[in-house]
């Protein structure tokens, strides 16, 4: 089978969907607009959650059944798009999420009730950590991989393996975050 030359890993016409999106929360945030701001958090939030339960629980296991050859398009098309979308999805939810805490005086609560807001925070860094140490450099390295003419299946199997695991943990703890988030809407 002949191999095409590699895809450009950085769409670069994709910068600006991330500066509109960057400078919309911006205006939310100086707008100190709750609404918008509990929207802007909660439908980022929906988006990085639902992607990434998506990809690890349904693309993730189909991905790893297709062979080489059936892989290849799939994740040149994939990763490029996702390398900025993943990363802009969790710095708008993370980022509203700690302005829409302070604006509604969660960061101000005593404890006990302040361990649902620190449980929150730890979270979130555990799941920023993973994206950004563990996720993100595993997607470049498959991605690189898959591109070589002859790639390495036993080298790709064993970064999906560890992979796998983290994305299940990424999965709980997201559900884990979304009972604190349900627990903050119903009230401390």
């Amino acid at each position: 089978m002949p191999h095409s030359a590699p895809a450009n890993l950085i769409r670069w016409h994709y910068l600006w969907y991330v500066a509109v999106a960057l400078a919309v929360m911006v205006a939310v945030i100086v707008s100190r607009h709750l609404w918008a701001l509990n929207f802007l958090h909660v439908f980022t939030g929906l988006l990085w959650t639902g992607i990434d339960l998506f990809m690890g629980f349904v693309l993730g296991p189909i991905l790893r059944r297709l062979p080489a050859a059936d892989k290849r398009p799939i994740v040149v098309a994939l990763v490029p798009r996702t390398l900025i979308l993943m990363p802009v999805l969790s710095i708008i939810t993370a980022t509203s999420g700690w302005f829409l805490a302070r604006q509604t005086g969660l960061l101000g609560v005593a404890y006990p009730e302040f361990f649902w807001v620190l449980a929150s925070l730890v979270i979130v860094t555990i799941l920023t950590i993973q994206g950004l140490a563990i996720l993100l450099p595993t997607n470049l390295l498959a991605y690189f991989e898959i591109q070589k003419p002859a790639m390495d299946d036993a080298k790709i199997a064993r970064w999906m393996r560890r992979y796998t695991y983290v994305v299940a943990s990424q999965g709980a703890l997201q559900v884990a975050i979304m009972v604190i988030m349900t627990r903050f809407r119903a009230g401390l």
